[in-house]
């Protein structure tokens, strides 16, 4: 039975790179085999990780299949996985969030779960001095990279930076100049309708009763996003009700200046601003300095 590798829904870069990592190394060095796949359309970054490194862009599938048997990766959240993950065959995790509780396996399972930032660090690591194509190690430092906001990121390591830097000096690549091509491409925004913006990176929170769709946005032009701020705060209402929340949250990451701008559509969200972040909200956003990592600074500080 082959094995089929995923993160989570929504995709981002390091839940599209870390499944290939990963079912490249079962496959070719453990002799198990094993497929990436996605659970959604990457995001731009990580379809510019695709090009880059010639890659071939994972089946997306909306399910598994019960006794299915899975890796998952990036991610232990069962409301970020298929709605079957607890019929499947759960072999392993590898993760670097917080555990969050309601899997349920088979049986025994290999679980890794690491204080680091990024999931392909962990694997760097599990996977040990081995010889590694080009590829693999170009999509290793791509996921660093971005899971870092090149080394930006509260959550960034001595040790995810040192991976990093052993990944680049391999492939004779100038990490600045490399993470600005990146950064552009996740900048690059136009072709998405406002619900498909608001859905992009995004992961489902409850706080106190009220369930909120946490959506973060990283780019190197903020004024692209901001300037769709009215329709985007349209969009909310109806994305909410779609998806079976209370209120949509975006903030809009400024990766150059570190900073996050969080869009205020109603007083719930003027709240969240004040009694999380201490900040006073007097139009309809308000600019949080210093905030970036929505698994470190936004989602520990949610309140209502």
């Amino acid at each position: 039975m082959t094995i089929q590798v995923f993160g989570h829904k929504s995709p981002d870069t390091d839940s599209t790179g870390s499944p290939i990592i990963w079912a490249w190394y079962l496959s070719e060095i453990k002799g198990t085999a094993a497929e990436a796949k996605l659970l959604g359309e990457p995001n731009t970054e990580a379809a510019w990780l695709l090009e880059r490194w010639d890659l071939t862009k994972p089946e997306i599938i909306a399910d598994v299949a019960d006794d299915a048997a899975v890796v998952i990766v990036d991610t232990n959240n069962p409301a970020e996985l298929p709605a079957n993950i607890n019929g499947a065959d759960v072999q392993a995790i590898i993760d670097h969030h917080k555990l969050v509780g309601g899997l349920e396996t088979k049986g025994p399972i290999d679980i890794t779960i690491r204080p680091v930032a990024c999931t392909a660090t962990i694997m760097h690591d599990l996977m040990g001095d081995i010889e590694m194509p080009d590829w693999i190690k170009g999509t290793m430092l791509t996921c660093i990279l971005s899971d870092t906001l090149e080394f930006r990121s509260p959550t960034t390591t001595d040790h995810d930076k040192a991976v990093a830097e052993k990944l680049a000096a391999d492939l004779g690549i100038d990490i600045p100049s490399y993470a600005a091509e990146m950064f552009a491409a996740k900048s690059d925004v136009s072709s998405f309708s406002d619900a498909e913006l608001l859905r992009m990176d995004s992961k489902e929170y409850e706080v106190d009763g009220t369930k909120f769709r946490v959506s973060v946005l990283e780019t190197t032009s903020p004024a692209i996003v901001l300037d769709r701020k009215a329709s985007l705060m349209e969009t909310m209402s109806t994305v909410a009700s779609e998806d079976g929340v209370d209120q949509v949250l975006l903030f809009v990451v400024d990766i150059l200046n570190e900073e996050s701008t969080l869009l205020v559509p109603n007083d719930l969200v003027k709240t969240v601003a004040a009694k999380s972040f201490d900040a006073t909200a007097e139009g309809d956003s308000v600019v949080l300095p210093g905030v970036v990592s929505r698994k470190k600074q936004i989602i520990p500080n949610l309140k209502v």
